[in-house]
């Protein structure tokens, strides 16, 4: 046979597709024997209880405000929520005034979707939080411009939530950024009273710098001077954020590679300079999800307000339906509505954190 005679190659399998759904099926699903097994038991278990969660939460549910239809379903009564729904939001907020509740609220969520844009990352932002805020606190206090006032102690719901977490996180953050630094630093006293601080704050739970904020702080001021609950409750709710995420940050600050520190001391950057150009920019962007790991936790922390008699979303759900003994047999459906409230929240902060990622990992893609 000559030797430059044709040989045809025999047929090889077509490449298996690495994108679209089945191939996300495929590698997710059934990537191998023990993740298809637990697919298919997994896929079992929901067969089995998702028609019956759909019947109680809908087929079967009362969504009237309608007592004896709920008394008489088989499944779940959602007209709880529309009875009780005010009261669940806006807490114990007179309900004649709750207007202004709605307004003060929508301006500080409002800004707060609007920080979130790039956008709008302008010096103007921080004049705007500024202007929010007083208008936020004029607004929900009353006592001018005819407004009745109203006692921090009576704001609650979604308002009291939304902020009590928007300062602290914002509040906590700078903080966390100093002590992280302080951690590090080269002088013993500044990185002992840092290192105290953690330790402390990272050693009893929330709960207890809560009580102490509320009730054992006061009995330290002189007499006749008072620090109001809300300040005290933020504050204590603040520093124990930002003890938490001075760790996260100071995890940052150790992954930084020290060759980088020094050739910006050889180029005779300052310290400052060399923290704010080449160290922090590095540390925060390889700590993004665990910053808002933390935000994510704080945010849900604010339910633990309770117990110094500040009822936020939680509490006022509490508060709703214990003060009703008609409704109070339908505390599951109240629980599941603040968890949805809750879960838009966190989903939402969850769905920014990885856009942020992807906005600070752009320099390695190049």
């Amino acid at each position: 046979m000559n030797a430059n005679t044709f040989q045809p190659i025999a047929a090889r399998p077509a490449p298996i597709k690495t994108q679209g759904l089945v191939a996300w099926v495929r590698t997710n699903l059934f990537g191998g024997l023990s993740t298809s097994i637990g697919t298919l038991v997994i896929g079992a278990a929901l067969l089995y209880i998702l028609p019956q969660l759909i019947n109680w939460a809908f087929i079967n549910a009362v969504f009237a405000k309608d007592y004896d239809a709920c008394q008489a379903a088989a499944g779940a009564c959602w007209g709880v929520v529309y009875e009780k729904f005010r009261i669940i939001i806006f807490g114990r907020y007179p309900f004649e005034e709750q207007w202004r509740s709605l307004i003060a609220t929508t301006a500080l969520l409002s800004l707060l979707v609007v920080s979130c844009m790039r956008a709008f990352w302008k010096p103007w932002l921080a004049l705007a939080w500024v202007a929010v805020l007083a208008f936020f606190f004029t607004l929900m206090y009353g006592d001018v411009f005819g407004l009745t006032k109203v006692e921090t102690d009576r704001w609650g719901g979604l308002p009291l939530t939304i902020l009590l977490a928007s300062l602290s996180m914002s509040m906590a953050f700078p903080i966390a950024l100093v002590v992280a630094l302080g951690r590090r630093s080269s002088l013993p006293a500044i990185r002992s009273v840092c290192t105290i601080y953690v330790e402390l704050i990272r050693g009893v739970p929330l709960i207890s710098v809560l009580f102490m904020a509320s009730f054992m702080f006061p009995l330290l001021m002189p007499q006749g001077f008072s620090i109001d609950v809300l300040v005290r409750v933020l504050a204590g709710i603040t520093l124990f954020a930002a003890a938490y995420m001075a760790e996260v940050i100071r995890g940052g600050l150790q992954a930084v590679p020290k060759g980088q520190v020094e050739a910006a001391a050889t180029l005779g950057l300052s310290y400052w300079q060399t923290q704010r150009k080449i160290v922090l920019p590095q540390a925060l962007a390889m700590v993004v999800p665990g910053i808002m790991n933390n935000f994510i936790s704080t945010f849900k922390d604010t339910s633990l307000v309770t117990i110094v008699s500040l009822y936020e979303l939680t509490g006022a759900m509490s508060l709703a339906l214990n003060s009703d003994a008609n409704w109070r047999p339908f505390k599951i459906e109240g629980y599941l509505f603040i968890a949805l409230i809750y879960f838009i929240f966190c989903f939402s902060m969850s769905r920014y954190s990885l856009w942020i990622e992807k906005q600070v990992n752009k320099s390695k893609l190049r």
